[in-house]
C-alpha cells in the first residue's frame, strides 16, 4: 500500500485505483469533521511531491464531501491558491467538451486524455461553513473541479477512458498488486 506523508511525519494510506472506497458516494458531514479534514488534506505532502493539484477526501480513506485545490500561480509556484471546497457541487458545466490531460495520485504513474467541460459553475461551503459560490470558472481550475468532484461521486477519471484502455489498465494494476504480494 501506498501512503501519504503528511508535513508533520504522519504517513496516512493512499486509496488506489482499484480499492472500493473509491467507488462508494461521500455523504455530507459537519462542518469541524470538515475542516480537520481540509487541513489533512492540505498537509499531504504527497500531492505536492507528485506534481499534484487537487485530492479528494476519499483519496486519502475519508468519506466526506471535501476536496482541496492549490493550482499554481502565474509564478509557478503552490501553496498561494489553496482552496478548501466542503460539499462542493457542480451547477453548471458549458461549452463543448474539450480534451484534458489527466493523472491521478490514485492511479500513480499513468496519464491519459479525458474529455472535460471548459467551464463550470460551482457551490460549496467555506471553512465557517457558509454558502459560497465560483461561477464561470475556465481553464485549469474548471478541470481541476470536475475531476475532484467526480471522486466524491466515486468516479475515477480513468472511468471516462473507452472500455479497451480501462481493461489494460486493470491488467497492468492487477499485476503490479500481484508481484507486490509476492514479495510479502
Amino acid at each position: 500500500m501506498e501512503y501519504l506523508a503528511l508535513n508533520n511525519g504522519v504517513r496516512m494510506p493512499l486509496v488506489g485505483f482499484g480499492t472500493w472506497t473509491l467507488r462508494g458516494e461521500t455523504g455530507k458531514r459537519c462542518i469541524l469533521d470538515a475542516l480537520e479534514t481540509g487541513y489533512r488534506l492540505l498537509d499531504t505532502a504527497q500531492m505536492y511531491e507528485n506534481e499534484g493539484i487537487g485530492l479528494a477526501a476519499p483519496q486519502i480513506g475519508v468519506n466526506k464531501k471535501i476536496v482541496v485545490i492549490d493550482i499554481p500561480g502565474d509564478d509557478d509556484v503552490q501553496g498561494k491558491n489553496q482552496l478548501i471546497l466542503i460539499n462542493p457541487k457542480i451547477l453548471k458545466r458549458e461549452g463543448e467538451l474539450v480534451e484534458s490531460q489527466e493523472g491521478c495520485l490514485s492511479v500513480p504513474g499513468y496519464q491519459d486524455t479525458v474529455m472535460r467541460y471548459p467551464k463550470v459553475s460551482v457551490s460549496y461551503q467555506d471553512l465557517e461553513g457558509k454558502p459560497q459560490e465560483m461561477l464561470d470558472v475556465e481553464g485549469l481550475l474548471a478541470i481541476c473541479l470536475q475531476h475532484e468532484t467526480d471522486h466524491l461521486d466515486g468516479v475515477v477519471f480513468v472511468d471516462k477512458l473507452s472500455r479497451l484502455k480501462q481493461s489494460r489498465l486493470q491488467k497492468k494494476y492487477s499485476k503490479i498488486l500481484k508481484d507486490l504480494h509476492k514479495g510479502n
